[in-house]
């Protein structure tokens, strides 16, 4: 750091993302990425869309917005489209936190949550996860002012709640916002999307990443009432007006026009999920269970951080994080069935 450097950001920890090699040729199952390449209809658009680039970018990403809202079943004022979900969540700690309104999360949950808080000073309360990482709902009732935030499935662990337990969540939070992040919702959960129209106080985000195969376009977006959004706005027109670039938001236009293939990877992946999963089992792993596209599994006689090395050592990456709780663990994302397949086989390998 340089000795110019701002006092709170002096002891600041950034948020540490998955490793992205260029050292060799991986197996990469360590940054929950698609294993499919975008739809082509994203593809075409964005080509088309770079002849643009010249021009500023929609503002308002008008288009986008009006077929997320046909999409999800709400009207155009209850979306906001954001620079990857990390930017929409971003929006919401400076939206809706102060020095008297904490965020409260889980104390394994995303990582960039923390970071959000720590940022701009904001008080934050950890809520310890239950010994097999399930989530009690019962410590999210009446918790004062806060701002509550809960990865829906929730990563790393994989778990979901159900649609109804997150709303008697939001029964006993009437004065709270409620920011429920679906990154991974498209490969088994609930969502939550529903419920807007009756809990003016519920905020939904959910990301392209993921199931829709546009990790690198970075897009993301926020569903809730027409008053939480308008706030998220003011946030926006005050940092980054034109947060999402002219090809990004065609790219997710694109995406939009073919779900199809969205659902169809989808069903792939969590085909594979489940392949695998069984694959583990029969090899003494215990996993939880997951309903995203990346499993969160230990073996009871080798650490976590040993599979991690060996597997890296041997072409294939996975995600190891040293807290405590879960340093056990690996974090694999699931990708096509040849990935899955080259997996196994090279834990077969470091077991034998």
């Amino acid at each position: 750091m340089s000795r110019f450097q701002s006092e709170k950001l002096r002891a600041l920890t950034p948020y540490t993302p998955g490793e992205q090699p260029r050292d060799m040729q991986y197996n990469k199952l360590n940054t929950n990425e698609s294993p499919f390449a975008p739809s082509e209809k994203a593809i075409a658009a964005a080509a088309e869309a770079a002849k643009r680039l010249h021009l500023y970018n929609d503002p308002t990403s008008r288009a986008l917005t009006d077929k997320l809202a046909a999409l999800y079943g709400v009207e155009s004022d209850e979306v906001i489209v954001t620079n990857g979900s990390d930017e929409v969540l971003d929006f919401a700690f400076q939206a809706f936190c102060d020095a008297d309104v904490p965020a409260v999360f889980a104390d394994i949950t995303y990582g960039f949550y923390p970071v959000f808080a720590a940022r701009s000073g904001l008080p934050y309360q950890l809520v310890p996860l239950r010994e097999d990482f399930t989530l009690n709902i019962a410590d999210y009732f009446d918790l004062g002012r806060a701002l509550v935030v809960i990865a829906n499935p929730n990563a790393p662990t994989g778990i979901a709640l159900s649609r109804g337990e997150i709303e008697q969540i939001l029964l006993h939070n009437r004065d709270n916002v409620v920011v429920v992040d679906e990154a991974y919702v498209d490969f088994g959960a609930e969502s939550c999307v529903p419920l807007i129209k009756k809990y003016d106080n519920l905020l939904v985000t959910q990301t392209f990443s993921k199931s829709r195969s546009l990790a690198g376009g970075r897009l993301g977006f926020g569903i809730g009432c027409k008053s939480l959004i308008a706030d998220l706005h003011t946030i926006r027109y005050s940092t980054n007006p034109y947060n999402v670039n002219t090809m990004t938001q065609a790219a997710g236009l694109g995406v939009l026009c073919d779900e199809d293939y969205t659902r169809r990877n989808c069903a792939t992946v969590m085909a594979n999920r489940e392949w695998t999963v069984a694959e583990l089992k029969k090899r003494g792993f215990e996993t939880t269970d997951s309903k995203t596209n990346f499993v969160f599994a230990k073996h009871p006689s080798v650490s976590g951080e040993y599979l991690y090395t060996e597997l890296k050592k041997r072409g294939v990456l996975v995600r190891h994080f040293t807290s405590e709780r879960i340093r056990d663990y690996a974090r694999i994302t699931i990708g096509s069935r040849e990935q899955m397949e080259a997996l196994i086989k090279t834990i077969d390998e470091i077991l034998e």
